[in-house]
């Protein structure tokens, strides 16, 4: 008879509310830049590209670096690069409020994608070690998704409401407090947990990791920018973006290849002995697949064909983001009654019927669009919360850091994938039906305006006289939102498949919880004695 697992206590609640402070801040970093860029543009004067790196500069040193942070933190305390993390990410904080130049914003943003990099991996790391009875870490898994799809959705909201009082630096300086919390807390209530055996760590696997990834993810958001950007860049599939994601497979065949090869491996083979854990890794990236898909449709409808302010899409916004917020801690308590199998499929059907609702819009459906992003919302946060717990469940405790990794390394290339995918279909629908529903007549300059994105037919149509631009903006409004539909549809399909093949894939799976391996050191709090 096996012991049961011990069952956290006051403390370990208590530390994962100061872990969650993190979560909020790197998932609100994600959008709370958007509000900004018009101030900054005016006071930085960024050309178009810079303006590009001053956002992907921060994700691509995010997602580059998520790999080879976990198996740090592994090796050297997930508590211990927690920290490292925070101080980081506070001072490139300041950094980029009070940046002189574009140059020095872009260099202050990467490396808070760098000061984000340590922070993802080693809060999920660290909720797998203090939560050793499975309801208990279920239940915190659950929290932590929610927190997290929350904090995407306050980013919008509090970046609007600090530059309606503050400067833009101001949506920067946000995270200073919260950052210096978190360093005068975790100490005194954050236990240290490491890999006690580690081995070596392998250098060449830092670049091989991020050649592997960076370039997918470079090359498949630069596809869904193509079609997109207000600068005109242009197409969706050219030869070097392809080239790009294909170089970026090849380089992580080689990666692939080492992990596999060597005993002291940046990615433990240990990880995938279960085979819950490889499962949970392709339907987390599936999940994000149809996350980002939905929000790049939703964000841009909001304001673009319904005409709303930033603030006021952000606004509405927040509304899908309750239902969601709840959904996750209502999921984990449903599998833990029912197989996990069944209720990520189940997931999966209802992000599905929310992509059926949005195949149903029209270019006035407020409300509808709303719902349908409540539905998608719900669908996916469910999905991925069970299987970051199936996943962080199934791993073996000293390798946490590294499962981490991966989880959320499949997540960026599942979002990735998402708006590549779908924008492209979209930007395919719109360009053929504006192309055959524009009047005769428009100048050369407008037509090509026109045809590239929505915005630009907005702004096409402003400079139009009387109907002619009301007529040219009701087109674009329609074609853009036919294209929604169409996308919408194709979600619609490959949510449902997902559904099925992963019934298929998990029904026979037991998900029992990776013991620790022996008798191992009792984690070390700071503040005993």
């Amino acid at each position: 008879m096996t012991n049961p697992s011990p069952r956290a206590g006051r403390r370990e609640w208590t530390a994962f509310v100061v872990l969650l402070l993190p979560l909020l801040l790197v998932s609100m970093d994600v959008s709370v830049l958007f509000f900004a860029i018009p101030a900054i543009g005016r006071e930085l004067a960024p050309s178009a590209t810079q303006q590009l790196w001053i956002f992907d500069s921060y994700a691509f040193a995010l997602a580059g670096l998520l790999i080879t942070m976990g198996s740090l933190g592994d090796r050297i305390g997930r508590r211990k690069l927690l920290l490292f993390g925070a101080a980081a990410f506070g001072a490139a904080s300041v950094a980029a409020a009070y940046a002189q130049s574009a140059e020095m914003l872009i260099a202050a943003r990467a490396v808070l994608g760098i000061g984000g990099a340590t922070l993802m991996p080693s809060t999920m790391a660290l909720v797998r070690n203090m939560f050793q009875d499975d309801g208990q870490r279920t239940k915190a898994v659950g929290i932590w998704s929610g927190a997290m799809a929350g904090g995407i959705a306050l980013g919008s909201v509090l970046g609007g409401l600090l530059l309606d009082h503050f400067w833009w630096g101001s949506v920067f300086l946000v995270n200073v407090p919260a950052m210096a919390l978190l360093l005068v807390l975790v100490p005194l209530l954050v236990p240290e947990f490491k890999d006690p055996a580690p081995g070596r760590f392998d250098l060449l696997s830092v670049p091989l990791s991020m050649g592997a990834v960076l370039p997918v993810i470079y090359g498949l958001k630069e596809i869904a920018a193509g079609g997109t950007s207000p600068t005109g860049s242009g197409g969706g599939f050219t030869l070097p973006r392809v080239v790009c994601v294909v170089a970026g497979v090849a380089v992580g065949a080689v990666f692939v290849h080492r992990q596999r090869s060597r005993r002291d491996a940046m990615i433990s083979r240990e990880l995938f002995r279960h085979p819950a854990f490889g499962a949970g890794i392709a339907v987390n990236t599936v999940a994000a697949f149809g996350m980002m898909g939905s929000a790049y449709f939703t964000t841009q409808y909001l304001q673009s064909v319904l005409g709303k302010s930033p603030l006021e899409a952000a606004l509405w916004g927040v509304l899908p983001s309750l239902a969601v917020g709840a959904a996750a801690p209502l999921a984990t308590a449903a599998g833990a009654r029912i197989h996990k199998a069944y209720v990520i499929a189940a997931g999966f059907v209802t992000a599905a019927a929310g992509y059926a609702l949005l195949g149903l819009c029209g270019t006035d459906s407020l409300a509808l669009t709303l719902v349908a992003s409540a539905v998608v919302g719900c669908g996916i946060v469910t999905v991925m919360a069970l299987v970051s717990d199936m996943a962080l469940g199934t791993a073996p405790p000293e390798k946490a850091g590294g499962a981490a990794a991966l989880l959320e390394t499949g997540q960026e290339f599942g979002g990735a994938l998402g708006m590549a995918l779908f924008g492209s279909v979209g930007v395919a629908v719109y360009r053929r039906d504006v192309t055959a529903s524009l009047p005769a007549g428009l100048p050369h300059g407008t037509l090509a305006a026109v045809r590239e994105t929505l915005g630009g037919a907005a702004g096409a149509a402003a400079r139009l006289p009387g109907r002619a631009g009301e007529s040219v903006l009701a087109t674009a409004r329609e074609a853009f939102t036919h294209g929604m539909n169409v996308a919408a549809a194709g979600g619609t399909l490959i949510l449902l498949v997902a559904a099925a093949l992963t019934v298929a894939a998990l029904r026979n799976v037991r998900m029992e919880t990776a013991p620790a391996p022996g008798p191992a050191p009792a984690p070390e709090h700071a503040g005993q004695r």
